[in-house]
């Protein structure tokens, strides 16, 4: 059941994980104001993300052990409803409120396990930040992904404070865009369930 949902897994490699974010290349970037944030600080986030998600595949723990790990990165370092709504799409704005605490709950496990079993790829690698610049209204720091036996290949993470807290909302692989690529999938699960939004979270649960 948990397979079945997840039809873009693939192995975290130069080409596949980027070819498997493509779709949604005409995501419209959040408007989020920087107001206390520095570049400094957009990169230490980054830093200690990065540091946290090295020290978790290496762990030699089980993949369900990991996918709590990751769980708990995402939720310290992400954004999680700004990426949620952004996931739901239009349909967020006609979710209750309580529906949309119990999505983000579901979502944020599901992403969390999606993205896991990618970055397992990366035992025996390794993600260094190389650079931080202010970039539209938020922060871009530049890290750079080695995997053994492949060329290195260039993540970008998006950093903002319009939470309140200073936290990434996106990724860019490669120029590939994480959040337009979630949009259409979860777009796609929506529609398999004909629009029901309690579904969709069962869906999600159930990846």
């Amino acid at each position: 059941m948990r397979n079945k949902i997840d039809t873009t897994a693939m192995t975290l490699t130069r080409r596949a994980f980027g070819a498997g974010l493509a779709s949604g290349a005409g995501f419209l970037a959040f408007a989020l104001p920087v107001r206390a944030l520095t570049v400094d600080q957009a990169r230490q986030l980054v830093d200690k993300l990065i540091a946290d998600i090295n020290a978790t595949i290496n762990s030699g723990k089980s993949e369900q052990a990991m996918f709590g790990d990751f769980e708990q990165i995402f939720v310290t370092y992400a954004d999680v409803a700004t990426i949620g709504r952004s996931a739901l799409g239009p349909a967020s704005k006609q979710a209750s409120a309580g529906q949309m605490a119990a999505f983000t709950k579901a979502y944020q496990g599901y992403i969390s396990r999606k993205y896991g079993r990618r970055f397992r790829e990366f035992i025996g690698g390794k993600i260094e930040v190389t650079d931080a610049r202010p970039y539209k209204s938020y922060y871009e720091v530049i890290s750079t992904a080695t995997l053994q036996g492949e060329a290195p290949f260039d993540l970008r993470w998006w950093v903002g404070d319009k939470s309140g807290r200073n936290l990434f909302f996106n990724i860019i692989i490669e120029g590939v865009n994480m959040l337009a690529s979630e949009r259409t999938e979860i777009g796609a699960i929506l529609d398999k369930n004909g629009g029901d939004i309690d579904k969709l979270i069962a869906a999600l649960n159930a990846t």
